[in-house]
């Protein structure tokens, strides 16, 4: 899953190689906290948040079947 973070993530930003996915995890809930260049954060957000929405949708489908809760968060 943090592949999946890392490749959608990449693809939308100026500085691929500044992309960095952090996860910690516990027994209920896993947590993937982004660290992108500066310059990208609001090419990660999106108008209105609908970046990180749709790869925070993506990310939560494809780990459904986990059944642990699914945060995924931009740290600058």
């Amino acid at each position: 899953m943090e592949q999946l973070v890392r490749t959608l993530i990449r693809g939308l930003v100026d500085h691929p190689d500044d992309v960095r996915v952090e996860v910690t995890e516990d027994e209920q809930s896993v947590l993937y906290e982004l660290f992108v260049h500066p310059d990208d954060v609001g090419k990660v957000i999106g108008k209105g948040g609908r970046i990180i929405k749709a790869v925070r949708t993506v990310v939560t489908s494809a780990s459904a079947r986990s059944g642990k809760r699914i945060a995924v968060e931009i740290v600058s």
